[in-house]
């Protein structure tokens, strides 16, 4: 037996009775005729005592320990009030060493996260013995756990979908297998169980469920871990959109009120369609935390003379602002000019109600009036205007600038959650590399006004039954309501320039699946990584998962990606150029 007890039910109770605890030398300290080690156990960590110094010679920090001994109260100068277990100790009777520690340490454990991330993920079975790396996996496999029980309530089934797949083009780079039986041939790593767990609805099983991992070769981000990362996946038969919301939303809450360090406003969240998220936001990923609303400025400078706007896609907005520095701005427009933008347009609003600053020459009074009104200006205020022949590149400035003065202004609310719902995505978009059109968001996606839309609207013009839901300026999860008539599928996949062949060849499954009877379904996945993120209030999405990749998608503890022997290569059939 190597214990009969943890830190976890050790306590005042025990005192004068034995025990025999087991774990990680914390700490060796010798006072000279006492020496007092601190085990540290899953739990926390106990003192340990002992006029035996010999045992020092045994001993380096993090070995491995089984000691039996008596619990007993410590001396007043010795008492922790700030430990759990800082009033007892235990006397030493017997100590074994179950695995030395033969190395120096490459850092502290208790202060893993002073030292670089690339040594931290080196060492990660280190990091991770850290009673902060400790209290966030246990956080998530409760929140996991959570999931499943709330799932289960509501009548879904946990089931699991394959691993090893075929490639399909869902959005991203695949992870490709070579098959050693199928010469030539190659399996690719699922993306997401979007097909499949279509394939379930027809199945008949009608709720859906798995902790899903999904696998795509994309660029890290700090909310994106490059590689893997899992959702919780989920579809329903015979649902509509506001049916997806129900659940979801009921998920979230009862996630993010239970284990969340802010609070939870409300049960249903906003809806915001997605030109309108642009407008006021400059981003499809909102953060309502920031109390600022931007306005199209177009029609006020439709007709400007002002070369800067003539044409142009404007946005803007107004602020309380006095008292900033010239800094402020120099810094606000520098950071506009390093991403790409012409430069940062703004004026005050002053006493007698005219605009003062750099552009004020350029425009016309009307326009003036126009930007005052249209941005809701009072006196004191300052307006800050961006503008840009591309649309997109506008609104991406637009988002950048409400974020730096929300947060330099105080103006951002971080003392609870702020989820909303961004809906009405475009059913297609242009390919800025090939000038095409594509689609915008999931290519399943049930198009709003069926066949008859797609035949008869500009396709640019189309909507989708897609949405994400978003906190904090985090997209959670993307979700949509599935396309399952043939004729409509293979009108929509026509418009993204995919033929019937096309169809049948890379979805050929689902397309043949939909021809034998298919109930309406949809669905949504939330990021189970990006939560676990949002409720520990981290800012990188490698803190919350035990073993992740490098922000080079490399694995530093395992030495992934590897080169391998030119056997293993002539098995897959594969010659490297």
């Amino acid at each position: 037996m190597y214990r009969t007890i943890t830190c976890k039910e050790l306590d005042e109770s025990y005192i004068g009775k034995t025990v025999q605890v087991a774990g990680f030398v914390k700490v060796v300290r010798d006072h000279g005729g006492i020496v007092f080690i601190d085990l540290r156990d899953k739990y926390g960590f106990v003192q340990l005592k002992t006029h035996d110094d010999s045992l020092l010679s045994s001993l380096s920090k993090e070995s491995v320990i089984s000691v039996t001994g008596t619990v007993q109260k410590r001396d007043q100068d010795t008492i922790d009030e700030k430990s759990k277990l800082g009033k007892i100790e235990i006397l030493i009777e017997k100590m074994e060493v179950l695995s030395k520690a033969k190395h120096m340490l490459p850092f502290e454990i208790e202060d893993s996260r002073k030292t670089s991330e690339d040594v931290r993920l080196k060492y990660r079975y280190l990091d991770l013995r850290s009673p902060e790396m400790q209290r966030k996996m246990k956080l998530r496999s409760d929140v996991l756990y959570e999931m499943r029980t709330i799932m289960r309530e509501k009548d879904f089934e946990e089931i699991q979908t394959p691993i090893l797949t075929v490639s399909s083009p869902e959005g991203a780079r695949d992870y490709l297998v070579p098959s050693r039986v199928h010469k030539g041939k190659f399996y690719a790593l699922p993306q997401a169980p979007q097909q499949f767990k279509q394939l379930l609805m027809c199945a008949g099983f009608e709720k859906y469920f798995q902790i899903a991992p999904c696998f795509r070769d994309e660029d890290a981000r700090a909310d994106r871990s490059p590689g893997e990362f899992y959702q919780l996946d989920m579809e329903m038969s015979y649902a509509t959109q506001e049916d997806v919301f129900e659940v979801c939303e009921d998920v979230l809450y009862r996630i993010f009120s239970k284990f969340g360090i802010k609070k939870m406003p409300d049960r249903h969240f906003v809806k915001i369609p997605y030109k309108e998220a642009l407008i006021k936001y400059g981003t499809d990923k909102p953060d309502l935390r920031i109390q600022i609303e931007m306005q199209s400025l177009d029609k006020v400078f439709e007709k400007s003379e002002f070369s800067a706007f003539r044409g142009k896609t404007i946005e803007g907005f107004s602020v309380c602002a006095s008292g900033q520095p010239r800094s402020f701005y120099d810094k606000l427009t520098e950071e506009i000019l390093s991403l790409g933008g012409k430069g940062l347009a703004w004026v005050r609003v002053l006493e007698d109600g005219s605009l003062k600053g750099p552009i004020v020459k350029f425009i016309s009074e009307q326009e003036c009036e126009g930007l005052k009104a249209a941005t809701k200006a009072k006196v004191g205020d300052d307006i800050f205007v961006i503008a840009d022949e591309d649309p997109s590149l506008c609104f991406s400035l637009a988002s950048t600038l409400r974020t730096r003065v929300g947060e330099t202004l105080g103006l951002k609310d971080d003392s609870e959650y702020k989820f909303c719902w961004i809906v009405d995505f475009p059913m297609y978009e242009i390919d800025k590399e090939t000038g095409e059109i594509g689609f915008c968001h999931n290519p399943f996606s049930l198009p709003q006004g069926g066949l008859e839309a797609l035949k008869e609207k500009d396709p640019l013009d189309i909507l989708a039954y897609q949405y994400d839901v978003v906190v904090d300026g985090v997209e959670l999860s993307s979700g949509a309501v599935r396309n399952t008539d043939e004729e409509t599928m293979l009108k929509a996949f026509e418009i993204a320039g995919y033929s019937q062949e096309d169809v049948e060849k890379k979805f050929g499954a689902l397309y043949t699946a939909f021809q034998y009877g298919a109930p309406p379904h949809a669905g949504i996945a939330p990021g189970v990584d990006r939560i676990l993120m949002l409720l520990l209030g981290e800012k990188s999405i490698r803190e919350v998962v035990a073993f992740p990749m490098s922000s080079k998608a490399q694995d530093l503890m395992m030495g992934a990606p590897s080169f391998v022997t030119e056997e293993q290569l002539r098995e897959i059939h594969i010659k490297l150029r």
